[in-house]
């Protein structure tokens, strides 16, 4: 059988139980190989092969369409819905985004890129659906640590009434609910999902409904006898749901069965799945927490390749060193230690690291509450996750001026594309009274942040990108002082370049190229994002003011633009990601794509000076 291309969803109904495992065997082939090449989400998708090849068997996926949380368990969907061709350049500029898109694809029904959403999402479409007198299912994909998300519980508290037509499938990936596949429970589950079953349980239900209180009993006794044999059901039964599994969810045969009998049911259904992440490379099965998201590797033995320390090193060997003279330090995350660089802290300090799992606002809040007690937390999360504790940083930290310094990692354009950019927050953070936010410019920096941070008696906020800095020769820092920017380089005439953390690596190649033009400037490292500095900022209001920064509208553009507002002959010149939607991609070629490289800067600011 060719497998090159793909099979696309619809061929999968006649295909032998054989060649299905033959595909599964060439779709995980295929996915180690692009994201090794090009790097991605690698122990999510192993351990998501079967459990998606079963779902394409046994539905029609343009009627029953698979929402996946978070998103990074789409890679064998992509596959077999026409664009294996795409994956070859799997999160390139010109090739296949690596979390579903309907932009991208009409089998992609909503986006997936943040934790939590699913649930929601199904629930959404399965009631317009039932509105409009459509049964088909509505398959929600969850791994078991989204159900640690809070909108994935808000969701579950309104299935009972809104999930005829939803399957919530739990992929148990870390054995974090089961502890193991019990032989009674999975003989349980395929007799309650079988259809004698179920067409005796319905004719008793329809004939003790005439009387209530025998109906009730019943329903009593079938609910604790279900508690009992399946504990980990309990919980989601108490939401409404029917309760089937656990399934091995590398058995394409055990889940095309089970899947099958679950065609014919009414929801809310839930069907407990048990996968291994990183199934198929023996390195990734050992370490999921590593090959999560990675970068490139060596296909044959996991090899990574060699990267930069970079800011998020700094953080963790900063930490690990205060904690050992300041009993106050404390780490808190939201399922992110590693990919922070508290990996070093948490193995160090064990009692005084926590992981929140994939709760950004409980991991904001929670911090908050460790400093009401008098520690000093620093609560590290990805920029684009921290979004969503954003008005939990200004109800729980700034409103209390309660000292929690919140480090926000990935802040600036990531290769992940749209739904993992950091360039959103500033807007929202910035106009928060009171609240400090700084972004260093280099590794030194950060560390003289962190300091400064601990001697700011309320919260703090430092940004900064993935990786380290590219500035060559410019001076070690200066003394900071809360609210003033440091100027690198000072020229009596010319444009006043303001360059927003690591941004000024590429600040100083503008100037470097501006000076081969016989056009002197003035280089400023902003930072302060907030509070901005009035003062510099009015001193240079007569000559062309000049921002780059690795963010969207809101930003350090907009700070300045409020400063110079109404000063006649003032004039801006702002360059970052404006307001259109980012891809993903190689961040240096979008910097290409959204004209943002030193050359197209200082091409435009020669322009507007000529």
């Amino acid at each position: 059988m060719s497998l090159n291309p793909f099979p696309e969803t619809g061929q999968l109904r006649h295909m032998s139980m054989d060649e299905l495992t033959e595909l599964a065997a060439e779709c995980r082939r295929t996915i180690i190989e692009q994201v090794s090449r090009n790097g991605g989400h690698l122990a999510s998708n192993l351990g998501c092969v079967e459990l998606t090849l079963a779902l394409h068997r046994v539905f029609d996926i343009k009627k029953s369409p698979i929402i996946f949380d978070v998103g990074h368990q789409c890679y064998t969907h992509k596959l077999l819905t026409g664009r294996s061709g795409a994956f070859q350049k799997l999160r390139q500029c010109d090739g296949c985004s690596g979390f579903p898109s309907p932009a991208e694809s009409e089998w992609d029904a909503a986006v997936g890129g943040h934790a939590g959403t699913a649930l929601s999402t199904a629930l959404g479409i399965g009631a317009a659906r039932e509105l409009a007198g459509n049964s088909d299912k509505v398959i929600a994909v969850v791994g078991d640590g989204a159900c640690s998300n809070g909108i994935t519980f808000e969701a579950l508290n309104t299935c009972k009434a809104g999930g005829k037509n939803l399957l919530f499938i739990l992929n148990d990936n870390e054995m974090s609910i089961s502890p193991a596949v019990g032989a009674l429970s999975a003989q349980l589950s395929k007799i309650i999902s079988g259809r004698f079953y179920n067409k005796t349980r319905n004719a008793v239900r329809r004939n003790v409904k005439l009387w209530p209180k025998l109906h009730r009993f019943v329903r009593y006794i079938e609910d604790r006898l279900k508690s009992a044999l399946l504990p980990p059901s309990a919980i989601f039964q108490s939401f409404g749901f029917r309760f089937l599994g656990p399934v091995d969810g590398h058995s394409l045969p055990e889940l095309v069965s089970m899947l099958e009998k679950i065609k014919e049911l009414e929801g809310p259904l839930l069907l407990h799945v048990v996968t291994r992440k990183g199934k198929g490379a023996y390195y990734a099965e050992n370490a999921p927490e590593i090959y999560h998201g990675v970068g490139k590797f060596a296909a044959d033995d996991g090899k990574l390749m060699p990267a930069s320390e970079g800011f998020s090193a700094v953080l963790g060997k900063w930490m690990c060193k205060k904690a050992e003279r300041d009993e106050r330090i404390i780490g808190v995350s939201a399922a992110m230690i590693p990919g922070v660089g508290l990996s070093c802290f948490s193995e160090k300090f064990p009692q005084r690291c926590f992981d929140t799992g994939i709760a950004e606002e409980h991991a904001a809040v929670f911090a908050a509450g460790m400093a009401v007690a008098g520690k000093r937390p620093v609560c590290a999360l990805y920029a684009t996750f921290a979004q969503r504790a954003l008005d939990c940083i200004y109800h729980d930290a700034v409103l209390g001026r309660v000292p929690v310094i919140f480090v926000l990692d990935r802040a600036g354009a990531v290769p992940d594309g749209p739904t993992h950019h950091g360039i959103y927050d500033l807007g929202f953070l910035r106009s928060l009274p009171g609240l400090v936010v700084m972004m260093p410019r280099n590794e030194r920096e950060l560390e003289m942040m962190l300091e400064h941070a601990l001697e700011i008696n309320g919260p703090v906020v430092i940004r900064y990108p993935r990786g380290g800095s590219k500035e060559k020769a410019l001076p070690e820092p200066g003394p900071l002082e809360t609210g003033k920017c440091e100027v690198l380089k000072e020229s009596p005439e010319g444009p006043v370049i303001w360059a927003l953390g690591a941004e000024c690596g590429i600040a100083e190649k503008v100037v470097e190229i501006l000076e081969k033009e016989k056009i002197a400037a003035t280089l400023i490292n902003i930072r302060f994002a907030a509070p901005f500095d009035r003062e510099t900022a009015l001193k240079f209001a007569s000559r062309l003011q000049v921002v780059i920064e690795d963010h969207g509208i809101g930003g350090a553009g907009s700070a300045l633009a409020e400063i110079l507002s109404g000063i006649p002959g003032s004039r801006m010149a702002v360059f970052n990601w404006g307001k259109e939607i980012v891809g993903h991609g190689n961040v240096d070629i979008l910097r290409k794509k959204h004209r943002l490289t030193p050359e197209d800067i200082a091409g435009e600011i020669m322009k507007i000076l000529s």
